[in-house]
């Protein structure tokens, strides 16, 4: 079964799914819509048709699938229009700006019928991947800390992500992806506490950068964080267990693991500092601990519209559910609310 898409937006990102669309067999793009001429022109230089308007390209027939990849504030407008007028409707992250409008699309999606979902794509990354195996395999005994982050060292992007009113800010860029990835980490445990702090080191109207700390039920505290501003960044993740620890320094790097062998260290050579001797942090003996390295987790991103064109036929469930979305909206609204009130918010009871 054949299906046709046409886009809302067509910035950087609507340019990424145009080319990995063409990878992908039984969807097309009919064409594209953007405010921008110059973004329209360029679509044209690359023999893309480009509509007269957001409503000539809805008026389109031969179109069942709408993606909205425009700022942040008008995803709910446009996907809502998308989907009174009879389309199906794939979102970029953020799917919208507020638990409130979230409600209002979901409600549209029930009354039209029509499909809704958003694209958050970095659940097929691999180092995130990784690290699901690593706990779903339990090779480092009880998992008690994870750390989960992002640096870059050139501030925010000079567009609308630099702006309040557009959904600007690290928080709604970022964290909904890594907010995402570690909820998923722990299905159907509840996660009860949050506290976060914002960075404003290189932008005063929205978030450059944050920090979260996750306290699930299960005990596990999680550090989230996404920096601007880092010219050394430390790892992208820093997994802790009772039995060993892991490791992922950046993007397409190996997995690091260490782990005890449960060897009874019984003489312990101790670390010899400027200011006295320490048993405690001396470093384990070789024939104590496994250390090894292996490739990260692959993946296919093309999945995620696979799962799109499955759900529309009936053959599938949706993989990223909207209730999903909901609770990483929430989320972001905690740490908003923990960074503005300075205090611990309690999230699920």
């Amino acid at each position: 079964m054949k299906h046709t898409l046409a886009m809302a937006g067509f910035g950087g990102m609507a340019g990424w799914h145009y080319d990995l669309i063409e990878r992908i067999d039984g969807l097309t793009v009919a064409g594209i819509w953007d405010v921008k001429p110059e973004r329209r022109e360029y679509a044209r230089s690359r023999n893309i048709h480009v509509y007269q308007s957001l409503e000539d390209l809805l008026a389109d027939q031969s179109v069942d699938l709408v993606l909205v990849a425009t700022p942040n504030d008008v995803h709910k407008s446009i996907a809502i229009q998308a989907m009174e007028a009879g389309k199906n409707v794939v979102s970029e992250k953020p799917v919208t700006l507020s638990s409130q409008d979230l409600r209002e699309m979901i409600q549209a999606s029930e009354r039209t019928g029509r499909f809704l979902t958003v694209h958050q794509n970095r659940r097929w990354d691999e180092d995130f991947l990784s690290v699901k195996k690593l706990l779903d395999e339990g090779r480092l005994g009880e998992i008690f800390r994870l750390e989960s982050r992002v640096h870059g060292s050139r501030g925010i992007p000079g567009d609308w992500r630099q702006e309040k009113e557009h959904g600007g800010g690290m928080v709604l860029d970022w964290g909904v992806h890594l907010l995402d990835q570690a909820l998923l980490l722990f299905p159907g445990v509840k996660l009860e506490t949050v506290y976060a702090t914002l960075t404003n080191v290189t932008n005063q109207l929205v978030d450059d950068g944050f920090t979260a700390d996750l306290g699930f039920a299960n005990g596990v505290h999680m550090l989230v964080e996404v920096g601007t501003s880092n010219f050394i960044s430390l790892p992208r993740w820093y997994v802790l267990g009772r039995d060993g620890t892991a490791m992922i320094e950046d993007w397409g790097r190996e997995v690091r693991i260490v782990r005890a062998l449960g060897t009874d260290e019984k003489d312990v050579v101790p670390v010899r500092t400027a200011a006295g001797l320490t048993k405690t942090m001396a470093p384990r003996r070789d024939d104590s601990i496994h250390s090894e390295e292996e490739p990260e987790v692959s993946s296919d991103i093309r999945e995620f519209y696979q799962n799109v064109m499955a759900v529309l036929e009936g053959r599938e469930e949706s993989r990223i559910k909207l209730d999903e979305a909901a609770r990483v909206m929430r989320l972001m609204e905690a740490v908003f609310q923990s960074a503005e009130e300075k205090r611990v918010v309690r999230f699920e009871e």
